[in-house]
């Protein structure tokens, strides 16, 4: 097996050089690459190349044109964090004060196996991720300014404090083991069907972690869909063996869960300034069209209506 050996930054630029792309200024790339990383950059060479045989970039690709795509995603990558944070922190405050009106505040009340599902075939489910739970109690119960107040001067850790240091999955693996009445209530406030709710919490947490350790975004797939929603109809995305190409694992699935979770002005917010990086991107890529890169994002070409 081949090893993958350290390449100097003049190496770096042969290689992209070797492969057809234009160096306008080799300074400037040289500084790029240096701060940036060059195995970062390349991923997103994929929308330049000429097929997917053939390792080299579409004639007259310039340096510029890779990296503007790169800061795009960067941007649009930290736009969706910042949203996927407020949807996070709302979810857990809602689910916090559900289950502590109903079960109590102290942890061997909220915690008790009887407040969740009672399906034998999810009994150890319910009891990995209850031992999840617990063991945060235990790791931030001397660690972090909340939960270590109130360990200090209650003895226990009310759930609406204990949600602040449980990771998104966490919270969305427990909403799906959650008594079914519960789930309806939570479903509830945000008008949608349970099922819905835990495959939107499910991919909000793939695409948090995605975001938090800055993959790459624009083209990510996840593995579970979204079911049909009416947005996919109004904007009359295209189908493909009877299934929507676009809005289903992709980060206009994401946008859609952002429409159906964020309130109206967070949502307006959102598209604005999504829209604002797509405009400037459109204005730095000339060898292929935004509908080309809109479209390996998982967007239609009339993404913009989906506000109204």
């Amino acid at each position: 097996m081949n090893n993958k050996i350290f390449k100097n930054l003049d190496e770096q630029i042969d290689i992209l050089k070797s492969k057809g792309l234009v160096i306008n200024n080799y300074d400037e790339a040289k500084n790029v690459l240096f701060k940036e990383n060059y195995f970062f950059l390349s991923g997103y060479r994929h929308i330049f190349m000429k097929d997917s045989k053939e390792n080299r970039f579409i004639e007259g690709t310039t340096f510029e044109e890779l990296y503007s795509v790169f800061v795009f995603d960067r941007r649009i990558r930290n736009i969706c964090f910042k949203n996927i944070l407020i949807i996070e922190n709302n979810i857990k405050s809602i689910i916090s004060y559900q289950l502590s009106k109903k079960y109590g505040y102290r942890e061997k009340d909220y915690l008790n196996l009887k407040n969740f599902t009672q399906d034998n075939m999810r009994s150890r489910q319910v009891k990995d991720i209850l031992n999840k739970m617990k063991r945060q109690i235990r790791v931030n119960g001397r660690q972090h300014t909340a939960t270590l107040h109130y360990m200090s001067n209650y003895g226990y850790v009310p759930l609406w404090i204990l949600v602040k240091v449980l990771s998104f999955g966490i919270i969305s693996e427990l909403y799906s083991i959650l008594k079914t009445e519960d789930q309806i209530d939570i479903a509830d406030i945000y008008g949608l069907e349970v099922e819905n709710l835990v495959i939107y919490l499910s991919l909000l947490a793939n695409f948090r972690n995605l975001c938090a350790h800055e993959d790459i975004l624009y083209n990510h797939r996840t593995q579970r869909k979204i079911k049909d929603t009416k947005y996919h109809h109004m904007l009359e995305i295209e189908k493909f063996e009877d299934e929507y190409i676009y809005g289903k694992n992709d980060l206009f699935a994401l946008v859609i869960i952002f429409k159906e979770m964020l309130s109206e002005n967070e949502f307006h917010d959102f598209i604005r300034e999504f829209a604002y990086e797509v405009d400037i991107l459109d204005g730095k890529v000339d060898v292929i069209s935004l509908n080309c890169i809109l479209n390996q994002i998982g967007f239609p070409n009339n993404w913009r209506d989906i506000i109204e």
